[in-house]
């Protein structure tokens, strides 16, 4: 075993028994991580210094948020652009999209410009090809890639000139240049394995760390795409990943039980938690939100 895997054993965090744990978000300004059960149709969070917890009824499906500058979350949800209000406890749909019947929102963050992006998918197993949208801080949402079934990942360089992005149905992480996204290369596949690459994020070294679903494993990327180390789940299914923390070496990790056999939930009883673990390295910051869409006047319907 790698030495620098050695004694990097996740915890589990938060016994949330996710179905479809999803969507981790670090709010610096509330201490606090966020994340979403997809299918449970709710919103968890946990402030990691004091172990408080929460979970609240969304009544609709969510998946991915970016942290704003005037508190709260931008959330991706199944009938458009939403904002979390922290302090209220109420999510308000701001700009709404009507997706395609059986569509709902999947993976999704913010660049290092401060646009948002956000996938959708077909809830039929990634049946027919999804989207890759861009929401600008003007509060332009525009679809900017086509023909990813299940798009995940979605993770910038620091530079903001890379993004790397996975369909998961090929098994494969692409990079794509922002500049001109018809340019895409192959990062890192699983093919041939049953892992499949899920969320993920990049580290201050500008090292990729990879949930991947049936793996039971988080991989470390090198930026070439070289496997820089395996880290070992006790759950089959990690979907994905985000570094919190007030110094950003904590890195937080969702889970799913959906699909699992009675037998393995059994063998799995943590299946759908929230873990952490320091992997010795800090996160890449991520920038704020702001912009028209989410502008205090608007906020509070004036």
């Amino acid at each position: 075993m790698d030495s620098r895997t050695e004694g990097l054993k996740p915890q589990c965090l938060v016994r949330s028994h996710d179905r479809l744990g999803e969507g981790p978000c670090w709010s610096a300004r509330e201490g606090r991580l966020y994340w979403f059960d997809i299918k449970g149709c709710a919103l968890n969070w946990v402030s990691p210094d004091s172990g408080e917890a929460g979970r609240h009824d969304l009544g609709l499906r969510a998946s991915a948020a970016a942290a704003c500058a005037v508190g709260g979350l931008l959330v991706a949800t199944e009938r458009g652009l939403a904002h979390w209000d922290s302090d209220r406890a109420a999510l308000r749909i701001l700009q709404p999209m009507a997706l395609e019947p059986g569509f709902r929102t999947n993976d999704g963050k913010i660049d290092a410009h401060g646009d948002f992006w956000w996938s959708t998918m077909d809830d039929d197993g990634g049946r027919r090809p999804g989207r890759l949208y861009r929401t600008r801080r003007s509060g332009e949402t525009e679809p900017v890639i086509d023909g990813v079934n299940i798009a995940n990942t979605v993770t910038f360089t620091a530079d903001g000139r890379k993004l790397l992005l996975a369909d998961s149905q090929a098994q494969t992480i692409f990079a794509y240049d922002t500049v001109d996204l018809s340019r895409r290369t192959v990062f890192a596949h699983t093919r041939g394995e049953t892992a499949t690459p899920d969320g993920g994020a990049l580290d201050a070294e500008g090292f990729l760390w990879n949930a991947q679903w049936g793996g039971a494993r988080l991989v470390r990327y090198a930026p070439d795409g070289r496997i820089d180390r395996i880290v070992p789940m006790p759950v089959e299914q990690p979907t994905s990943c985000a570094f919190g923390g007030p110094d950003l070496q904590t890195l937080f990790v969702t889970s799913a039980w959906d699909g699992l056999s009675d037998a393995d939930r059994h063998a799995q009883p943590l299946a759908g938690g929230l873990f952490a673990f320091r992997p010795g390295v800090a996160g890449q910051p991520l920038p704020l939100f702001e912009g028209t869409l989410i502008h205090p006047e608007r906020l509070n319907g004036r």
